[in-house]
């Protein structure tokens, strides 16, 4: 696995005043879809691309075009503030999505929905997931594409903590398709119940509110 921090002026601007409890939910979650796209221009280096040729006004010209259309994979109920970002973009790409919940007692994820073709053999996926706190949501994620035969996973993350990445690491142990995390900033740590430390909060709750509240 390997995991790649954006380092960007930038990238710090629009993450310090995501991080501001002050910032409200439309702010955040305009701020949150400039930031996804920031971090897509990163992510898609790896994109498979075909060399093609094309006429300009003046004469010909070697060029790529995407090889395939990559599948973006937003984790719910979050990951669905990171769609916008990621399809400006990537405007060819399909959707799919995956919902998962965390056990706040035991940490573990399981997945309550999901819309993904049955056969993603070849396929190269995009996950989004603002988080990467525990690691064991992103973990079961990733593992659920490459069991349908997806061959090469990045995952977005606005903010990752040291724990999750050991943990996701550990939990795709085995696993024989490349992984790769880019994320905005490397936090401190997790506190004692698995949030982010400074972190945002929860990125669901800033961008969408309570439900019930």
């Amino acid at each position: 696995m390997r995991t790649h921090v954006v380092d960007h002026p930038l990238v710090a601007h629009k993450l310090t005043t995501l991080r501001d409890v002050e910032t409200d939910s439309p702010t955040f979650r305009r701020l949150a879809d400039e930031l996804v796209t920031l971090l897509a221009y990163e992510a898609t280096r790896d994109v498979r691309v075909q060399t093609v040729e094309v006429l300009t006004p003046v004469s010909p010209a070697a060029g790529v075009r995407l090889a395939e259309k990559p599948l973006v994979v937003p984790i719910l109920r979050a990951g669905l503030g990171m769609l916008d970002g990621m399809m400006r973009l990537l405007p060819t790409a399909e959707v799919g999505f995956l919902g998962m919940v965390r056990n706040e007692e035991t940490l573990e994820a399981s997945t309550y929905a999901e819309r993904l073709p049955d056969d993603l053999s070849g396929r190269q996926c995009y996950v989004l997931d603002p988080m990467l706190a525990t690691g064991g949501t992103l973990a079961a994620a990733i593992r659920f594409l490459v069991d349908r035969g997806a061959d090469h996973i990045t995952a977005i993350c606005l903010l990752a903590a040291p724990e999750g990445c050991e943990r996701l690491e550990a939990g795709l142990a085995g696993l024989e398709v490349p992984v790769t995390v880019v994320t905005a900033a490397m936090d401190e740590r997790l506190n004692e119940v698995g949030y982010i430390v400074p972190g945002l909060g929860d990125a669901g709750d800033r961008l969408y509110g309570v439900a019930g509240n």
